[in-house]
């Protein structure tokens, strides 16, 4: 489990630039567990190429347009939650896409989660998650293209704040002038159901 009372890790902000490209990535640097800061930046690496190819990048490199940036969603208590947002337009479509990647690592060992790993084995985490976002979107009034019913079990998350952030790509869930829908959740919403060694733990703790 990530440790309560460790120190934020040192990011630094990579520039991947050339022509009609510029893509700032985070890297992690100045940890003494050499290994698993190269776990965290090979992940990173891996996740921003494969939302390149998602796009399309590669198809068509000299006509496609890409920006990118990165958000540092948490950094404390032994767990790092960035958030990667690349955009690419590919000449003469309508408008571009962008694409929004969240990686949560546990700093001690480099580990990143997918959402199921954060909750215990055999908890049903899927119907208690998409029972609190059913109720937000009807709060919120959040138009989507489809009646809402369910999570996937690898649905698209980050943590900030005490709370576990899950969100939706671009047509997932809502029109694409929407934007990107994200619906906060409380962890102590979740707590009966978090695993002992989630980076959700230590969001636990009131300190």
């Amino acid at each position: 489990m990530a440790e309560l009372y460790a120190l934020p890790v040192q990011v630094q902000t990579v520039h991947r630039s050339r022509n009609r490209f510029s893509l700032y990535l985070p890297r992690v640097t100045g940890m003494k567990n050499a290994e698993a800061q190269e776990t965290m930046n090979r992940a990173i690496g891996q996740t921003a190429e494969s939302m390149l190819r998602q796009l399309g990048y590669y198809e068509n490199p000299e006509h496609t347009e890409v920006t990118g940036f990165y958000e540092i969603k948490t950094n404390e208590r032994g767990v790092l939650s960035i958030a990667l947002n690349i955009y690419a337009y590919t000449y003469p479509a309508a408008h571009g896409l962008t694409l929004i990647e969240a990686l949560t690592f546990d700093v001690s060992t480099g580990r990143s989660y997918t959402l199921g790993q954060l909750f215990k084995p055999g908890s049903d985490y899927v119907k208690t998650i998409s029972e609190i976002v059913s109720a937000q979107i009807k709060e919120r009034d959040v138009p989507t293209l489809e009646p809402f019913t369910t999570i996937r079990p690898d649905q698209d998350f980050y943590v900030a704040d005490k709370a576990l952030v899950v969100y939706f790509q671009l047509y997932e869930l809502t029109p694409y002038v929407y934007g990107f829908p994200m619906f906060p959740i409380s962890v102590y919403d979740l707590q009966d159901l978090i695993a002992e060694d989630s980076p959700l733990q230590p969001m636990l703790v009131n300190q």
